[in-house]
């Protein structure tokens, strides 16, 4: 792997949920914002999660959001995206994604990952301290914790050079 390359991963978020929708992600009325970093206070500001506080520390320091199936649901909009990216969160593990929000986290350089039901649940099984690591290349994420657990996923080879490339536009100005 060469020494520019984006590192994806850090300290794990987890959203025990399925059928997080965008306007979860960020509400509807911040849309209006003119740049992608004035989202960033809005963040998970309305959902609806047992326990989970959208002030929390360990929304502030993660690097990745552990979820279940269907992320990313409801109206598309890329800015779901960019308040994460603005977050520092660049990976987004689930059972499944809402289509458009997948393709705009690779659009925007970063990844979502799909693993089965039961690896969600051993990643969250780790503990509440959970650290993820991925290795693109190898389509690998390693997920350390109470104990250390490696899986293995798939990416496209399109989304892989998307990712690699750092988003769309630097992938465009790159191949076009």
């Amino acid at each position: 792997m060469g020494n520019n390359m984006k590192q994806f991963g850090g300290p794990a978020l987890f959203l025990d949920r399925d059928d997080i929708n965008t306007d979860e992600i960020i509400p509807a009325k911040y849309l209006t914002e003119n740049s992608k970093i004035d989202l960033k206070p809005f963040i998970l500001e309305d959902l609806t999660l047992k326990d989970f506080d959208p002030n929390s520390e360990s929304l502030k320091q993660a690097g990745v959001i552990v979820t279940r199936a269907n992320f990313g649901c409801g109206s598309s909009r890329e800015h779901a995206v960019w308040v994460l990216e603005v977050n520092d969160i660049n990976v987004v593990v689930a059972e499944s994604f809402a289509r458009i929000f997948r393709q705009n986290m690779f659009n925007c350089g970063m990844i979502a990952i799909e693993l089965p039901k039961d690896a969600i649940d051993r990643i969250i099984s780790l503990g509440d301290q959970v650290d993820i690591s991925v290795d693109v290349d190898q389509s690998t994420i390693t997920a350390k914790g109470d104990r250390e657990e490696s899986f293995e996923f798939f990416l496209n080879s399109f989304d892989k050079d998307l990712v690699m490339a750092g988003g769309w536009l630097a992938y465009a100005n790159k191949n076009y």
